[in-house]
């Protein structure tokens, strides 16, 4: 079996394009009802949908189910350190980097540099991600 990080890459793909299915058929609903006479008014509210959507649903599912879509195919669940499931502000604050995909990157280095096995944010809110299958 792959280590946890490839698996958390791979979560995090699976989940890219979850929340871009979702993204898609929210902004056209919103051109749809906002401006239906513009055929390309659906890239206009990607801005505002994406972050919106991507909170909703990292923060959502990994509060009430500890894992995304991704991380639930990949047999992966965030949990807090003491064992118990996570809490709505270690949601928010372990998610935030994920709001428009590219800073989860620097989140990720910075846990590296400072030779920690985790995201930053991950070592700040005491969140883990644990395997499932062990």
């Amino acid at each position: 079996m792959a280590s946890i990080f490839t698996r958390r890459v791979l979560a995090y793909v699976i989940d890219f394009f979850v929340v871009s299915a979702f993204m898609w058929i929210v902004s056209y609903l919103l051109s749809i009802f906002i401006n239906p006479y513009s055929t390309f008014a659906v890239y206009m509210y990607f801005p505002y949908v994406v972050p919106v959507l991507i909170l909703i649903y990292f923060i959502g599912l990994e509060k009430s189910k500890g894992a995304t879509v991704g991380k639930a195919l990949m047999y992966l669940r965030v949990i807090s350190r003491n064992g118990y499931p996570i809490s709505w502000a270690q949601a928010i604050v372990r998610n935030l980097t994920k709001i428009f995909w590219f800073p989860i990157i620097f989140d990720w280095a910075i846990g590296k540099i400072i030779r920690r096995n985790d995201r930053i944010l991950g070592v700040f809110t005491k969140t883990i991600v644990v395997n499932e299958v062990e």
